[in-house]
């Protein structure tokens, strides 16, 4: 066997071309993927994890992605492991998050001799991503076109036999950083839009400062910038109504024009406004998809505008959020709720810090979180686009939390980053927690458990009605019984439980006073009051 192979040239030669468009790259075992491995394990200037499961891999590399805003590549052997891939692919495809899925594959003479795990890698991600065969050095030439005009890419090499040489690669590599992705954001060009009409702004999703747009009253999801005038997502059932009384005196409440920024998903009131006939909806998006429901919004990237809000408009919203507001922390007191990821969320909210970051898990916590006053200037926050639902979330925060650190290698300990989960998404994702002795760990990671036995978003569902209930705990409830502490034992992790809000937040400034790694703080809840619960809120925001 020479020193050097046909495989492990094209390695060599990939790995030099990922170099400049990568910093990261997840790396899972394999033989097929071998010369590669070894050829980014030799390169200076990227930094290599390792997984030993894609799935979680490629949710890792999308967290990862997320914080830097430039691809992030994970690598895998050929056969089913290149479809396990797929879930995270279409969270970034729907997310617009650059992500680079480069898989091994043995020769095309091979296809269809019923060579082992062997499979049709190529298109593999239909619409998510096109694919770019490589099949010898040659056609990495194209590799500069693809990784600057696509955020999801898919490069499928094949490698022939022998695959690997009689040593190592040699360490080459230049240190320097590709640009972010969003250099390639779309303009859709200006909308005019006067003020002075009782306007509000719904911001989502890959939402952003909007000039113009700063003394609009605004419903903000925890992911979007924190506004100016920041209006609670719980009164959207007031500006649903043309009118509301208080004290004998009468407003009108519903606005003129909605003005949409990213893509809003989380709250069914606030969506509700997105489909009233009665408002005229302006939607912005940077990217080649519009929140459109009713598919009749002016559309655009930038406004050019005229009047200014009233000062009736503003203290009429401002009112409306207070009241909501308030709503949210008299229920989180009541008694009869118990300890509910609500009260989890409330916790978690009141003790970050500036300059903190923090992943919200689908389902229950990003909606809680919106609900007790996310976002916070000073966060940043992140949180799947909704695509995956829950898939690959403790991947995804651990992923945020080493990018995270990353940028920051001279600060004296590692950022703050915290992640407010429920329990069912802990467990789908548990092996995300493996990670190797010699691999970066995350250096300063809380990630809080809202435990409450089940799946509870389904208790406030249509799912959660009472004639539905004799059913409801086996196809929704599903209680699992898991032992999250004697997991955590088994990934090495450190873990504390905790019962009430008062522990929860010593716990929670316990683990940002002293970072050591990852710590899991499972807050024992219960969902049993989650109905009742939503059921007081929107009793409390009615007028």
């Amino acid at each position: 066997m020479l020193n050097t192979t046909e495989s492990t040239e094209l390695a060599g030669a990939v790995a030099e071309h990922l170099s400049r468009y990568l910093t990261d790259v997840v790396i899972c075992p394999g033989s097929r993927n071998s010369p590669l491995n070894l050829a980014l394990l030799a390169r200076t200037d990227i930094r290599v994890h390792v997984r030993i499961d894609e799935r979680s891999a490629a949710f890792l590399a999308l967290g990862m992605a997320r914080v830097q805003r430039r691809h992030v590549g994970v690598v895998m052997t050929s056969g089913t492991a290149v479809a396990n891939t797929l879930p995270a692919m279409v969270e970034a495809h729907y997310a617009h998050v650059p992500l680079a899925v480069i898989s091994a594959d043995r020769p095309q003479r091979l296809h269809g001799t019923g060579a082992s795990q062997t499979i049709e890698q190529i298109g593999l991600f239909g619409s998510y991503a096109e694919t770019t065969q490589v099949d010898k050095i040659e056609d990495l030439s194209r590799l500069a076109s693809v990784f600057t005009s696509t955020d999801q890419v898919h490069l499928n090499i094949a490698f022939d036999t022998p695959l690997l040489g009689e040593q190592l690669p040699s360490a080459r590599g230049e240190r320097r950083l590709p640009a972010p992705s969003d250099a390639r954001y779309l303009d859709h060009g200006e909308i005019a839009l006067d003020l002075g009409r009782e306007t509000l702004v719904i911001a989502g999703d890959e939402a952003w400062a909007v000039e113009g747009l700063e003394d609009v009253p605004t419903i903000a999801e925890p992911t979007a910038p924190a506004p100016y005038h920041p209006v609670h997502p719980l009164s959207a059932r007031v500006f649903l109504q043309p009118q509301v009384s208080a004290n004998n005196y009468v407003v009108d409440t519903k606005p003129k024009q909605v003005i949409v920024v990213g893509h809003p998903t989380l709250d069914r009131d606030v969506l509700a406004l997105l489909n009233d006939p009665e408002i005229e909806l302006i939607t912005l998006s940077r990217t080649s998809d519009f929140t459109d429901p009713r598919g009749v919004a002016a559309r655009g990237s930038r406004v050019k505008v005229s009047g200014q809000p009233s000062s009736q408009w503003l203290k009429i919203c401002a009112a409306a959020s207070d009241l909501a507001a308030e709503a949210v922390r008299d229920t989180l007191n009541d008694p009869v709720h118990g300890f509910s990821g609500l009260h989890v969320a409330a916790a978690v909210a009141d003790t970050l810090g500036t300059e903190d970051i923090v992943f919200l898990g689908a389902s229950n916590p990003v909606r809680d979180a919106s609900w007790v006053g996310l976002p916070f200037d000073g966060v940043a926050t992140y949180s799947p686009r909704g695509a995956a639902g829950i898939d690959g979330s403790l991947s995804q925060a651990i992923g945020v939390a080493l990018a995270t650190q990353s940028a920051h290698p001279d600060q004296p300990r590692a950022p703050h980053t915290v992640a407010l989960i429920g329990d069912v998404t802990f467990l789908h994702d548990i092996g995300g927690l493996l990670i190797g002795p010699n691999e970066p760990h995350p250096e300063n990671l809380t990630i809080v458990v809202a435990n409450d036995d089940g799946c509870g978003i389904f208790e406030s569902l249509e799912t959660g009605a009472e004639p539905l209930r004799a059913n409801f705990e086996r196809a929704f409830g599903t209680p699992h019984g898991v032992d999250l502490a004697e997991l955590c034992a088994g990934y090495g992790v450190n873990h504390r439980e905790v019962t009430d809000t008062g522990e929860l937040i010593h716990a929670l400034l316990d683990a940002a006073e002293v970072p050591s790694g990852i710590n899991v703080i499972e807050a024992t809840t219960t969902r049993a009051t989650r109905r009742a619960l939503h059921a007081a809120l929107r009793a409390q925001t009615s007028l």
